[in-house]
């Protein structure tokens, strides 16, 4: 039996104030594709299918489209609210939908109840975990110890109940222990969202949902498959894809990776202003539609330099420099100098950020500015 594993969608996401939804339209067509090749029997959301828990009409219209396609090539469908969705909206709907093979995660409310497969291996088990907090967790069980992350996702899994002999997949929405994550997903401080990897030893594939990078966990048994799109410029080098699944007997699961081509791409350039500028930079790759970082090497500042750089590449989201001025240290020990007086402490950081001392003309207004400062607040 082959599962197409697919998370964090984020339909609806605005990337450095850029809508998405013209890309993301773009690759769930190529998602579709890949299902008319590749012909698996369920389709797995794990999480996360919007950015927002009140997601425009845009954003629904849109997965409502994708939904609909999927119905119609007669597959299951198994769907998970993720830490960005309303667990309510996501429900909403899913004893009508169960008709069409589209399975939608309930509330979590302590009681899970498997969709039952079956194919010449015998029945397959699957099993919808939403994203679920300790706190709810630990009021739905009653159970004063669930403290953590790890507490409450362990506690969940323990109250299923398990058929071991058979194969069980689990679909759930948590960051593992270890995983490697990018600038665009939503971080805990402290790391108190962390779940160990053991707790899903007692499935036969565990699909994850909540990290942006495509990566196993200690084995390919439990996977991010990653999201579809690049959301922000620490995955600029990664290879977007989705996974499909495999299981045939116990015990026998195979995982493959198939790549996604995106319609802008997300890249970071970095040079002399002139020089990016030319033609001949640019000319034999896709940067002008592309959704750019670019830094400047130029030790003067550019004028109006976003407006310039966006008539060559068209989606510039961010400009950066990276010069004397910028790779200085901005730090001033107060405790070595707390002898020295306003005007020497601001005529310190101004060379810090400038890497020039002041003029004799920008000395005096500060002096004379500070003065009437301190005057006026006597």
């Amino acid at each position: 039996m082959k599962f197409l594993h697919l998370s964090d969608l984020h339909i609806g996401k605005r990337v450095n104030e850029y809508s998405m939804l013209e890309d993301q339209k773009y690759i769930l067509t190529k998602i579709i594709n890949i299902i008319d090749e590749q012909l698996p029997d369920a389709v797995i959301i794990a999480g996360d299918v919007y950015d927002k828990s009140v997601p425009s009409a845009e954003a629904v219209e849109l997965f409502d489209d994708f939904l609909v396609r999927l119905a119609q090539r007669k597959l299951s469908v198994f769907v998970i609210s993720g830490n960005h969705d309303s667990p309510e909206r996501i429900a909403f709907g899913a004893r009508l939908m169960h008709n069409s093979g589209i399975y939608m995660s309930p509330v979590y409310n302590g009681s899970i109840t498997p969709v039952h497969m079956a194919d010449e291996y015998g029945t397959l088990n699957v099993w919808m975990l939403p994203f679920v907090k300790p706190a709810a967790v630990r009021k739905v069980c009653q159970d004063d110890s669930i403290e953590s992350y790890n507490d409450a996702v362990k506690a969940a899994i323990e109250r299923m109940p398990i058929n071991k002999d058979e194969r069980n997949i689990l679909i759930t929405h948590q960051f593992v222990t270890g995983a490697e994550r990018t600038e665009s997903e939503e971080i805990f401080v402290g790391g108190t969202d962390n779940v160990d990897v053991t707790v899903f030893d007692c499935f036969d594939y565990t699909a994850l949902g909540h990290i942006h990078r495509a990566q196993s966990c200690k084995s390919d048994n439990v996977r991010y498959c990653g999201t579809p799109l690049k959301y922000s410029f620490s995955e600029a080098k990664d290879q977007k894809s989705v996974t499909l699944v495999e299981l045939k007997q116990k015990g026998a699961v195979s995982v493959h990776v198939l790549p996604l081509t995106p319609l802008r791409d997300m890249v970071e350039i970095k040079g002399k202003y002139d020089e990016i500028m030319l033609r001949d930079f640019y000319k034999n790759t896709s940067w002008q539609e592309d959704y750019t970082h670019i830094t400047l090497t130029d030790e003067d500042d550019i004028p109006d330099a976003i407006a310039k750089l966006r008539t060559v590449y068209h989606n510039l989201m961010k400009l950066d420099y990276d010069n004397l001025r910028t790779r200085s240290s901005n730090l001033i020990d107060a405790a070595e100098n707390d002898q020295k007086s306003p005007v020497e402490y601001f005529s310190e950081f101004y060379e810090l950020q400038n890497n020039q001392p002041m003029s004799k003309v920008q000395s005096e207004f500060i002096e004379n500015l500070i003065a009437d400062i301190w005057e006026a607040g006597k």
